[in-house]
Formats: structure tokens, sequence, C-alpha cells
């Protein structure tokens, strides 16, 4: 398996996979035009897994100036077992910090359990003193 940098060529191979692993996350950000847009951002912090050929596993990383960002982790179901999230994970905030970064988040959802038993595996602390809000 290889760990690479995201390119906006793999949009069409990571977007079929985030269909299977991601979909009720997905939204119009996530549309072709503003990946590219994140990526040149954030360059060479979001990362795909590949073995066998295809892409297996992607994070997609970055941050704003001040705070870290994981986006859109996620191995396909065939995949999963094999620290493949795990080295996405920790490649991706190892970048985010090489770049001066010294805190990332990761948004999960509350019923996703199996997201926050990984997320808290590799360190990342649940909070309970805030709240997220959004406007479209």
């Amino acid at each position: 398996m290889e760990i690479r940098s995201m390119t906006i060529e793999d949009y069409d191979e990571i977007y079929s996979m985030w269909q299977i692993t991601s979909k009720r996350a997905l939204c119009k950000a996530d549309s072709r035009e503003s990946i590219e847009k994140y990526l040149n951002r954030n360059k060479g912090m979001s990362l795909v897994a590949v073995a066998d050929g295809k892409i297996v596993g992607t994070v997609l990383a970055g941050h704003d100036g001040r705070r870290g960002f994981i986006h859109h982790m996620a191995v396909l179901p065939e995949y999963r077992r094999k620290h493949i999230g795990n080295k996405l994970a920790t490649e991706a905030v190892k970048r985010i910090s090489a770049d001066g970064i010294d805190k990332t988040h990761i948004f999960c959802y509350r019923d996703n359990f199996t997201g926050q038993d990984f997320w808290t595996s590799l360190g990342f602390k649940k909070r309970g003193d805030l709240f997220v809000f959004s406007k479209e």
C-alpha cells in the first residue's frame, strides 16, 4: 500500500468512494471545483491510500492558518482493520503540524460510534464545551 498526496486527478475515484463511506456528509462544497480550491490552498496535506491499483482510503486535510481540520476521512469497508485509516490520519496531522499548526479538529457525527472510537484511539479528545453552528 502507498500513501501519497491527493491530486484533483483523483477526484472521480475519491468522490465515488465517499458515496459509499461518507454519503450523508457530502454537499455542494464537495464539488470538483471546491475540492480543487481546497487542495491548492492546502498543498500536500490531503492524502490517498492506494492498494491493488485503486484508491482505498482518503483524508481531506488542511488548515486555516490557525487550526487544522480533517474532513472525509474514509477507508473502503473491505480494506478496514488494516491500519490504513491510522496511517492516513497520522500523516495528515504530521503534515499540518509541520506547517506550524498545533491543534487539529475533526467533526464526527454523534451516532458515528466507530468514528468516535477511532479518533479517541489516535489521541483526539471529545469536547463537550461547544456546539457547531452552520449557515448556508
